[in-house]
């Protein structure tokens, strides 16, 4: 029997396979870190997904863990869902008495993650040796998932607000793909907009100018998927509309050395925390789209076999 609590790295909302590889990559990459830790990951919120939570859960149970440390893969709150993740988890424990899980709280803006999310910033302006007027004359657009719940938003403007600090960029706008303004499009307006007013070190800045500006289209989750396909087709749509604005396309954080560094992180600070096992899961009684409780679930608690 397993002593030591598994890792469950729960993603989000997605059936493409390629997330579902990634997420894969991550998992066998923190299997290879850290033998001593059963690791499994899995998607919810997605039915027909090809790799469900319910199924990684199956798989730790079968190693013999009983104790769950479950880390969302979410840069923010995801705001009113169909089902949150400590439901789908308490779900997917039901099947397997004496089972227990705490879900961790969205992992936000780690300083990590905003170091990978400007590496794939430089990826994107050609990589190499940068000087500082290569950023001084480049906008980022942060796109988030978008959510009904403006908490949940707010979370990636302060995201914007913590990348745009010390790393010598014009700007970092904010917008949404879904459900929550500004959408792509207006973003991307915004962007050209304070783009022209900007003056470009050294220069003087005359009306008419900010030639030579060029946006970056960075997308705040971390794998490619429905999500990034609308960022693309919305992003591809406003360049043909502008062909004079020079608009590039960063990639997601996808299953980089900082990710795991931060998943890890979370889950030894659960276990660190024992006393998160303890006691019977109360329900989630919190406002839709604050953090994550930390709350621990079983098969009990979950209406599940006693």
């Amino acid at each position: 029997m397993t002593i030591r609590p598994a890792l469950l790295i729960a993603g989000h909302g997605t059936r493409h396979e390629g997330a579902a590889d990634a997420l894969r990559t991550l998992v066998r990459v923190l299997g290879e870190q850290h033998p001593e830790v059963p690791v499994a990951g899995g998607f919810f919120g997605a039915p027909a997904s090809p790799l469900p939570l319910s199924g990684a859960v199956d798989a730790l149970v079968a190693q013999g863990a009983t104790r769950l440390v479950v880390v969302p893969l979410l840069m923010a709150p995801t705001g009113p869902l169909r089902e949150t993740l400590p439901e789908a988890v308490a779900r997917a424990v039901a099947a397997h008495p004496g089972v227990r899980a705490v879900c961790e709280p969205e992992l936000g803006p780690d300083p990590r993650l905003l170091a990978a999310l400007e590496r794939r910033l430089d990826e994107a302006l050609g990589g190499g040796a940068r000087r500082p007027e290569d950023r001084d004359r480049t906008t980022v657009l942060l796109v988030g998932r978008g959510a009904a719940d403006p908490h949940a938003n707010a979370e990636v403007v302060r995201a914007a607000r913590l990348l745009w600090e010390g790393r010598g960029f014009a700007g970092v706008e904010t917008a949404f793909v879904t459900l929550a303004a500004p959408d792509v499009p207006a973003g991307l307006d915004r962007c050209r907009v304070l783009a022209a007013a900007v003056p470009q070190q050294g220069q003087r800045q005359g009306p008419g100018q900010g030639q030579g500006h060029r946006i970056v289209v960075l997308p705040y989750f971390f794998f490619a998927g429905d999500l990034l396909e609308r960022l693309r087709m919305q992003t591809e749509g406003w360049a043909a509309a502008h062909p004079g604005a020079e608009v590039l396309g960063a990639e997601p954080i996808g299953a980089a050395a900082e990710l795991a560094e931060v998943v890890v992180a979370r889950y030894r600070a659960a276990v660190a925390d024992g006393a998160a096992f303890a006691g019977r899961a109360a329900e989630d009684a919190r406002p839709a789209g604050d953090a994550l409780p930390g709350t621990a679930l079983s098969a009990t608690s979950a209406g599940g076999p006693a």
